[in-house]
């Protein structure tokens, strides 16, 4: 695990998420030094074949000044499986759905401007953002004193919010619905008040400010705005402006809310502001793997060594987090596409975002179909499967112990490349050997690179000074 010291005058909130599995670590580089790499296919099935108990620890663990917590996939929650809602044995379409519906509505939120709609609930303004499906939870402490709370993990999201009682109407979480009587710091936002005024679309009720959010796939949140205390590890960060819900429903199953990490000023790192810098890194676990995963936030974080790629903003949704991406790589050789196919253009369309919510990556059709067809020709001699679920690139490998494949890259604004382990772009779909190309053809021009493809990979954000940097660490 790597971790770094901060300056001594810089103010420093670091979160470390902590999550481990079973198997041998996954490397990745940011350049092409092979045009081919084996690929192991005993040990990249294995996380379909073992659904092992996580351990959450009661306590965190302070090292050096660094705090920790555990970061915990959405499919290996065991919670999960005391809901209906939940079935283990169709974990891999389930998370599909949740992917395809997404993504939807991020195409939708970028189509429609800055995203927000009129409901016609009352006088009251609904949002039409996703804040995603939650691949990756985090349990932090929601009020005085602080009770733990699993929340979704989302990079796409300008807001914090957990469920709240008296809850008119709450889905299943897995620990009790957090009860704002019982904490000393919760404070309700008045109307026409400056935190209220940040609110996207915030309405008034009984001089309370009021928010909703409306998913693409019908979920949504709905209650009242507060400032509250959050409680990572043993650091509490006071005046927290959350959304506390009392009527929710949807794809949230047994987490409590979601916590914003988006560009917005309403996210985590917005309301931390200058205390960060407006930076943070992460890691996101790679599956099946022994390594550590981890969060951090603030300029100390920021490592030496890595690959800085220029942040690109999209004036018409300031929550995504854009890159600049020129082409795509298969077998050391870049495939012939057109740089405008990944651009941002002049009615905000298009380009590409990083997303830690979405799982596969999404291309435009033009730009997928030749990267895949550059795939195949480099697979030929692989036993190929039928098509499944989004996916129409797969292969059958029952009985194989190894195979060889070609590398996949990014070809990166800068001059930087970012070749992906072989686990990042080939993955078990069913326990039978069948794998597929983990990438999806886009309906609209915009471009998502998903968790699947950042995984094992330490990306870092410098809001600051607009970069986002690739390494030089793995996770």
């Amino acid at each position: 695990m790597f971790l770094f010291v901060p300056s001594q005058n810089i103010p420093l909130l670091l979160i470390l998420l902590i999550f481990s599995l079973t198997t041998n670590n996954t490397t990745s580089s940011l350049t092409i030094n092979s045009t081919h790499e084996i690929f192991n296919v005993k040990q990249a099935i294995t996380p379909l074949e073992t659904h092992e108990k996580i351990h959450v620890a009661d306590e965190n663990v302070q090292e050096n000044g660094t705090l920790k917590l555990e970061l915990i996939h959405r499919d290996k929650l065991q919670i999960f499986s005391r809901f209906s809602t939940y079935n283990k044995s169709n974990i891999f379409e389930d998370r599909m759905d949740r992917d395809s519906k997404r993504v939807s509505s991020i195409m939708q939120r970028i189509t429609n401007g800055v995203g927000y709609q009129v409901d016609g609930f009352g006088s009251d303004v609904v949002s039409g953002m996703d804040q995603g499906s939650g691949e990756y939870f985090v349990r932090i402490g929601v009020g005085s004193p602080p009770k733990d709370q699993y929340m979704v993990l989302d990079s796409g999201s300008d807001i914090v919010w957990v469920q709240c009682q008296p809850c008119t109407q709450c889905y299943h979480q897995s620990d009790p619905v957090f009860d704002p009587s019982l904490s000393v710091s919760f404070t309700g936002v008045p109307c026409r008040t400056p935190v209220c005024d940040r609110v996207e679309n915030s309405g008034c009720h009984a001089g309370r400010c009021k928010y909703e959010v409306m998913y693409g796939d019908g979920s949504y949140t709905k209650g009242t705005m507060a400032i509250e205390t959050l409680t990572f590890g043993h650091v509490t960060v006071k005046n927290v402006a959350i959304g506390c819900g009392h009527s929710n429903s949807g794809m949230f199953t047994a987490a409590a809310g979601l916590l914003g990490l988006g560009g917005g000023s309403m996210s985590l790192v917005g309301q931390l502001g200058g205390q960060t810098g407006g930076a943070f890194s992460y890691c996101l676990v790679s599956r099946g793997t022994g390594s550590t995963g981890s969060l951090e936030f603030g300029r100390g974080v920021l490592p030496m060594g890595a690959a800085w790629v220029p942040l690109i903003r999209n004036p018409l949704t300031l929550s995504f987090y854009y890159i600049g991406l020129l082409g795509l790589g298969v077998g050391g050789v870049q495939v012939p596409i057109s740089e405008d196919v990944f651009k941002i253009t002049e009615l905000g369309d298009g380009g590409v975002v990083m997303d830690t919510g979405t799982a596969v990556t999404r291309l435009p059709s033009v730009a997928y179909v030749a990267f895949r067809d550059a795939f195949l020709v480099e697979t030929a001699s692989l036993p190929r499967a039928p098509a499944v679920s989004i996916f129409d690139t797969c292969y059958d490998l029952d009985g194989f112990v190894t195979v060889r494949v070609p590398t996949v890259s990014f070809f990166l604004s800068g001059g930087q490349i970012l070749t992906l382990p072989a686990r990042n772009f080939l993955i078990p779909v069913n326990d039978k050997g069948t794998f597929c190309f983990a990438f999806a053809p886009s309906p609209t021009g915009l471009s998502i690179i998903g968790n699947i493809q950042q995984e094992g990979i330490q990306i870092s954000f410098d809001g600051a000074n607009g970069f986002v940097g690739f390494g030089p660490n793995i996770c």
